[in-house]
């Protein structure tokens, strides 16, 4: 399993933690330490799994808007996008689950021409108002179509650690990755109201393959 370059700190902490841990519960419970250890081998293991990287056949896409990560789509409705669109945009909200694959992805082709880092709450991802009050980066793209799209990384109760790759002039390919957020949080794509809206509240999305909406060529 490939794991993600994001993973080596938190691997290093947590194996550290595993062998010391383990190391005490065989020294002071001897046959019992496996009480400790058989749990403490499943967070172990679930680390790993955090970080895993999928193997996915990225196609190329002009108009389609391609899920950002893998999880749920919990909303979908129109909003005041007010720190780059500075108007009216539909907002897709996609909520991931510590058990999903975290890696961030560009929803659309074009180039980068808006990119910030936002200090800021730690609400659960799902809140509303986890959009403008929450830890965030904000990122937006000029596509090939020739729209403005916003899209937005949460962190969450949780999560606490938010990193984005792509600079203010770099190529955007739909699909590919340009961040990382670390265990469970939210993603936010802002679109033209004339988008054509394809997902569903509900969906399942799997990261860099499923089409949500569709932009107007």
């Amino acid at each position: 399993m490939k794991l993600h370059k994001e993973s080596k700190g938190t691997i290093t902490v947590a194996t550290i933690l595993f062998v010391i841990l383990g190391a005490l519960a065989i020294y002071f419970l001897k046959i019992w330490a496996l009480l400790i250890i058989l749990p403490l081998l499943v967070i172990y293991s679930l680390v790993f799994w955090f970080f895993r990287v999928p193997d996915r056949d990225i196609l190329d896409h002009r108009e389609n808007v391609i899920a950002p990560v893998d999880g749920k789509v919990v909303m979908i409705k129109e909003v005041d996008e007010d720190e780059f669109i500075k108007g009216k945009a539909i907002q897709i909200s996609i909520f991931m689950s510590p058990l999903n694959v975290h890696i961030c992805r560009y929803p659309v082709s074009g180039n980068v021409i808006y990119k910030k880092y936002h200090p800021g709450k730690y609400l659960v991802a799902w809140h509303e108002k986890s959009s403008t009050e929450n830890e965030r980066t904000t990122v937006a793209v000029e596509t090939l179509t020739n729209h403005k799209v916003v899209f937005r990384q949460i962190a969450g109760y949780v999560a606490r650690r938010i990193v984005f790759y792509c600079n203010e002039g770099d190529a955007a390919k739909a699909g590919h990755e340009f961040g990382f957020i670390k265990f469970g949080s939210r993603m936010d794509v802002f679109l033209p109201l004339d988008t054509e809206i394809i997902c569903k509240i509900g969906d399942i999305t799997k990261g860099g393959l499923d089409v949500i909406a569709k932009l107007k060529d």
